[in-house]
């Protein structure tokens, strides 16, 4: 749209020129009048420069380029186009403004650390848990304008669409999303389903206003310290019983393994007894006495008697 006035300017200054020619229209100087001729000579040589200037200035403002990673909406004296110009190059009418408009991922980070996100200083959310507890989060929320919904974007919010929505959406979703849950769950166990509700709520925020949601991060939870010490040490207690009932286990599976152990030595010690007949115990002892009769290690054998078993007593003659 400037190259056109510009072009309009141009072309003015050229016809003021052409005018001053056919009129040979001169001024009078202290010394007395001017050359008319001379003037109309000079006008009539520069009013076709400013002819060719108007022209250029306008091919020029009929081409755009549009950026990588940036849409333009176009806007035709405050009328906003549905039409949006991707990235690359276009040749647009010379009377209908470009506005770009970035359609990259952005990150929006609120945190207690000061130069951190786009509010300097703390900038960190509290929320209410379901017990009550005051929670301090630190979160960054990723998130793209649509290249679809731009011209919706610019027409009914503006540029500054990330103060009027996108803040306000993250800090109202944290906050309704908090109290279904209590303080010990969002720091230790359902941290992810936290994250998860707010990314629901987000979505369905976003989507009504031409903003795409790419990602939560939920960055930090910060809690009294009170409150933090009990749930360290709720968190250890249970990591004992845990300790605990493995250990339990273990030796319950090692007496089940002594009991198996012990009625297998059991049951072949019946089966043993059970063959064991006199016959076999007294040829079973000869045999043996046999063997120490003979044994190079022995002199004297003395071996108990019964009824059946006369006493015995022998003297190796090799020693």
């Amino acid at each position: 749209m400037a190259s056109l006035f510009f072009a309009l300017i141009l072309v003015g200054v050229g016809v003021l020129l052409l005018y001053a020619r056919k009129s040979r229209v001169g001024s009078v100087s202290a010394g007395g009048q001017l050359n008319q001729a001379n003037v109309g000579k000079i006008a009539g040589m520069a009013a076709p420069l400013f002819f060719v200037l108007a022209i250029v200035v306008l091919a020029f403002g009929s081409f755009v380029t549009i950026d990588p990673g940036e849409v333009g909406v176009q806007v035709f004296f405050g009328d906003v186009q549905n039409d949006v110009l991707e990235s690359g190059f276009h040749a647009i009418n010379p009377m209908i403004n470009i506005v770009r408009m970035d359609q990259r991922t952005q990150a929006y980070t609120m945190s207690a650390k000061t130069n951190e996100g786009q509010i300097k200083g703390d900038d960190a959310i509290q929320v209410l848990s379901q017990d009550g507890l005051t929670l301090t989060l630190e979160v960054t929320v990723q998130y793209h304008l649509s290249p679809a919904s731009a011209p919706k974007v610019y027409n009914s919010i503006g540029l500054d669409y990330v103060e009027k929505v996108v803040r306000p959406e993250i800090r109202s979703a944290l906050r309704d999303a908090a109290v279904n849950y209590l303080a010990t769950d969002l720091y230790a166990s359902r941290r992810d389903d936290y994250t998860g509700l707010v990314k629901s709520k987000l979505l369905a925020a976003f989507k009504t206003r031409g903003i795409v949601l790419e990602n939560v991060l939920l960055r930090d939870i910060l809690l009294p310290e009170k409150v933090r010490t009990a749930i360290d040490e709720k968190i250890a207690a249970e990591q004992e019983s845990q300790k605990m009932q493995y250990v339990l286990q273990r030796e319950r599976q090692e007496a089940d393994r002594k009991r198996v152990e012990a009625g297998g030595i059991s049951d072949a010690q019946k089966i043993i007894a059970g063959s064991l007949t006199n016959q076999y115990l007294q040829y079973n002892y000869i045999t043996t006495l046999k063997e120490l009769v003979n044994s190079k290690n022995s002199t004297f054998v003395i071996t108990p008697f019964d009824s059946k078993l006369t006493p015995m007593l022998n003297v190796n003659p090799n020693k």
